[in-house]
């Protein structure tokens, strides 16, 4: 305490003439900053760019007219889930329990919508052909889509409802994706 005190009287107390002559020499090759009546003038920051196109847009608004989507068939959450008449409860119950074994894969990140449509669609018509009858679509769960959510997966559930190939769909384990994948079973070829 006693040392805060000596140091305040410190601090008050007038320089010397030896300690102000000292300071001049120091400061004696400087110079004062230049002060600009001007505001610094700030860059515009660069805009944003859309991670979809127009096109994109267009696209989703279209399918979305078109899919015949029953929201019932949807589990509540973000969980999917979707199967045809010929489908029995107790296949679906196998199917959301990750028994049937995963025979191909596809991971559709990063991917616009045109280019995912097209992918998946390859994807599925090919898997069916080799006889495969279960696969995992991997479509992620929307976290860098903003507001605008998991487009892709929306798409993804979208889209199998319209292929015949498919017979039905359901999000997968937390193990193997969790609602951030699907399993579908396919018609054989």
């Amino acid at each position: 305490m006693a040392d805060r005190d000596n140091k305040k009287q410190l601090d008050k107390r007038p320089a010397s003439d030896e300690e102000a002559g000292l300071f001049r020499r120091a400061m004696n090759d400087t110079k004062p900053l230049q002060h600009s009546k001007k505001e610094p003038t700030r860059r515009p920051s660069a805009p944003a760019r859309a991670r979809f196109s127009r096109q994109d847009e267009h696209e989703v608004l279209r399918d979305s007219m078109l899919a015949d989507i029953d929201d019932s068939e949807t589990a509540s959450g973000d969980s999917l889930r979707f199967y045809r008449a010929s489908v029995g409860k107790r296949t679906m119950r196998k199917l959301a329990r990750g028994n049937f074994s995963v025979q191909n894969e596809i991971d559709l990140h990063g991917m616009i919508i045109s280019q995912a449509k097209e992918t998946l669609h390859d994807f599925i018509v090919a898997s069916s052909r080799r006889g495969h009858t279960c696969v995992r679509i991997i479509h992620g769960k929307g976290l860098g889509s903003g507001e605008r959510g998991p487009v892709l997966k929306r798409k993804v559930n979208s889209w199998l409802r319209q292929w015949g190939q498919v017979l039905a769909f359901v999000s997968a384990r937390q193990v193997d994706g969790g609602t951030g994948a699907v399993y579908v079973l396919l018609q054989e070829d």
